[in-house]
């Protein structure tokens, strides 16, 4: 295998002993990666999502590394459920260091029900979490990883909802840092170019469209999908006490598919 196609299929390992993490959105891909990883460094981990089965599958692999683990069904579209996970998931763990807001509507197209599923949880989600999260962060000083997508970085025919509600989070995220320095809080993104995982998106467009599929492969340099586990180190990163002077940043995780 040439040096530009091997990939680290493990999280990295930080020193996350002690610190207590949300992930919303953590059931599976990218933040089921996350809260992995988190776990894996010592974190006490709370998640959340819609699907029940796939929240205990997580949030067992979670307590198999020896740590608090903490899971409640949430539809993150509705406020109410955002507010009462975030309540009992501080409860459960004791506070809050860290929030990663993950969750994604996938609102592609342009069209009303694209739109509406976008709005709702790529970016109200993320607003209300941080609200709901923001007493516990600013009495642990602690920080929000947001996860939007190298969509939000242009235009896109193809997927203009999600594009534009991409774009949102970032801007958001900086507004975010901006205002919350001042409570010792981070506020940082990662940007995940294309990213493939059993029952996630790419894979099934591998079969679904792979026009479509093979079109994006050739646009990515390092000639492969990225790995969630590749977007989780960097979202540790960001959390890490190495990135305690970084705030307000968007980190693009994408094999220099962006260079195209």
């Amino acid at each position: 295998m040439a040096p530009n196609q091997e990939r680290e299929t493990d999280p990295m390992t930080f020193d996350f002993t002690g610190k207590k993490v949300l992930v919303a959105g953590g059931s599976r891909g990218i933040g089921r990666s996350i809260a992995l990883g988190f776990a894996a460094g010592g974190a006490a981990v709370s998640i959340c999502a819609r699907g029940a089965a796939g929240l205990e599958a997580t949030r067992a692999e979670i307590a198999a590394h020896g740590v608090k683990a903490h899971a409640m069904p949430a539809d993150l579209a509705n406020q109410a459920q955002i507010e009462a996970w975030v309540a009992a998931a501080a409860a459960a763990l004791g506070g809050v260091d860290v929030l990663v807001n993950n969750a994604s509507g996938f609102g592609m197209a342009d069209t009303e029900e694209g739109w509406q599923k976008s709005l709702d949880v790529d970016v109200m989600a993320t607003v209300r979490a941080s609200r709901a999260a923001l007493p516990h962060l600013k009495a642990s000083k602690g920080c929000i990883v947001n996860t939007t997508s190298i969509s939000g970085l242009g235009p896109s025919v193809r997927t203009p909802a999600y594009a534009a509600v991409k774009a949102l989070v970032i801007n958001y995220t900086a507004s975010q840092a901006a205002g919350l320095a001042k409570d010792g809080i981070r506020v940082n993104a990662i940007a995940p170019g294309s990213i493939e995982f059993p029952g996630g998106m790419w894979e099934e467009r591998k079969t679904t469209d792979p026009t479509l599929y093979g079109r994006i492969l050739a646009s990515i340099p390092f000639g492969r999908y990225g790995t969630p586990e590749e977007v989780a180190n960097a979202a540790l990163f960001l959390a890490s006490s190495l990135a305690g002077w970084i705030t307000g940043q968007t980190l693009v995780v994408d094999g220099g598919q962006t260079l195209s």
